[in-house]
Order: structure tokens, then sequence, then C-alpha cells
């Protein structure tokens, strides 16, 4: 693979990366007028879903109907696989109710251990000492920048709890998200995974929203929440990551952390101290570590 083409990957998955890194921000900038987790996530996951088909439709258009059309089983498999796309978004945004988004999007980066105990569950052997040295550099990294050490730091324990389910259903739209039905077109792909989401959102907003859905939600809040967290990312990380490799794409994603604390600190004045700027350092050198090849090629 041409050394332009690698390039071009790395600027796509970390435009991807920083997109999704500003959505928290933006979800607790919503939050701050009054609107609710189910109208926040409903009015992203509609936009979203007609972003997506509009792109489809394109696509179809533009290969005169040459584009591999997904199976039933396809489908089926794909929106359950997106089940888990859908409590990521909700877990996630939960948690930011009640914690900093700086601690909130640590927390999310838990999949890093999360994977590699999952991959071990799995595939039935033990991780190779690289991930295990990189599952503790994590967790001294998380305990920095969560800021654990300061014993007057108080965190509410609602949102460590979001937080780390939103790590747990994130791992597992990775692990499903690369393995089913990759014969078929990543819009496509896209459109049935959030479809499979919207069905978690909407029972969500169904059982939870009490007061009267604030429609306009979807013009403030709705566009920017669905190009930066279900249009965007996907595709460029999609179109991205096949350039890249999974190695180089993971080391290049993980620039959503900086991006995510950058922007809470900047916008919404969070407070951030210098040891936890040294975890979060510590949590993107782990995924560095996880991901590159250190044996000597013969």
């Amino acid at each position: 693979m041409s050394q332009n083409n690698v390039l071009k990957g790395v600027f796509l998955v970390a435009l991807g990366a920083t997109t999704f890194g500003m959505l928290a921000t933006f979800v607790k900038m919503a939050y701050s007028e009054g609107y609710t987790t189910a109208e926040v996530t409903t009015s992203q996951f509609v936009l979203g879903i007609i972003g997506i088909l509009i792109i489809n439709t394109f696509q179809r258009v533009k290969n005169k109907n040459k584009v591999v059309k997904a199976t039933p089983k396809n489908i089926f498999s794909l929106m359950l696989a997106g089940t888990s796309l859908g409590m990521t978004s909700l877990f996630y945004y939960l948690a930011v109710k009640y914690i900093p988004v700086s601690i909130g999007i640590v927390l999310l980066m838990q999949t890093v251990w999360m994977g590699v105990l999952l991959e071990m569950i799995l595939e039935k052997k033990l991780p190779s000492k690289q991930k295990v040295i990189a599952v503790f550099i994590v967790l001294i990294g998380t305990a920095l920048a969560t800021n654990l050490i300061h014993a007057d730091f108080k965190l509410d324990w609602r949102g460590i709890l979001w937080g780390f389910c939103a790590a747990a259903s994130f791992t597992t739209t990775m692990f499903t998200a690369n393995r089913v039905a990759t014969e078929i077109s990543s819009a496509q792909r896209s459109l049935f995974m959030l479809l499979g989401g919207a069905v978690i959102v909407f029972s969500f907003a169904f059982f939870t929203q009490v007061t009267p859905f604030n429609l306009e939600i979807f013009m403030k809040w709705g566009i920017v929440l669905s190009l930066f967290g279900t249009i965007i990312p996907p595709m460029l990380m999609n179109a991205g990551f096949p350039l890249t490799g999974i190695g180089l794409g993971s080391i290049v994603s993980a620039l959503e952390l900086p991006v995510s604390v950058t922007m809470a600190f900047v916008l919404l004045n969070e407070k951030v101290i210098f040891l936890q700027w040294v975890g979060i350092f510590l949590i993107i050198l782990a995924i560095v570590i996880m991901n590159v090849n250190f044996k000597p090629k013969k």
C-alpha cells in the first residue's frame, strides 16, 4: 500500500475521531438548555438515519444500482449488532449528565481493557505480554485521568456506572462492527446498525419522557449531534481504517480522548488538572503499545 494512501487513511480516521470527540460537549450544552436524554438521543438517531438514507440513495444512483444488496439475514444481524450502538449513545449521554465530559470520555476508553478481556473469552487464549502491560497502563492512566487520587474530589456514582456501561456496549459494537456482514457497503451497514440502535433509543424515550417532547431539539441540536455522532465519524472511520489497518487506525482514533477533554475545558470551563493530562497521555500510550509490533522483522 502506498505511503499516500496510508496518509489519507490517517487523515480520515483522525478527522472522524476528532468529530466524535466533540460530541459529549454538545450534549452537555443541550442539557444546559433543559433538553432531556430522550430528546437528545431521539433527535440524533432520527436525523442520522435520514442522513445515511440520503447517502445510500446517492451511492445507488452513482453506481447505477450495482451496490451489493443486503440479505434479510444481513439486515437482522446488523440491526442486532446496532442495538449496542444505541446503548452506547444512551449510556454515554446519561454518564455526562452526572459527571464532567473529561471523566466521561476516560470511562468510555475502558474499551481498551474490556476488548482484551472479551477477546480472551471468545478466543479462549491468554492475551500477549504486550496487551497485559497496556491494560495496566490504562488502569493507572484512568486513576490519574479521573482524579481518583484527590480524596476531596467526589464523583456521582451514577455517572461512573453509566460510563462503564457505555464502555461495555461500545466494546460490543467494535467487535460486531468488524465481523458482521462485511461484504455490503459501509453506508448500508451504518444504516441497518442505526435502525437497530434506534429501537433501543425510541424505547428508552417512550418509557422515560414524562414531559411533552420538545421538537425544537431537532433544529437546535439534532443536526449537530447527528452529523458529529452518527454520520461523519462512521463514514470517515469506515473509509480510513482499510487504508491504515486496525493497528495504526486504533492509535489515530485515540485522538478523540484529548479532543473531548480540550473541548470540555474550552467550551464548558471544566477544570482539568495536570495529573489528569498525564493520565490521558498514559491511556493513549497504552493504545500505542497494544497496536505496535515490537518484534523485529526477519
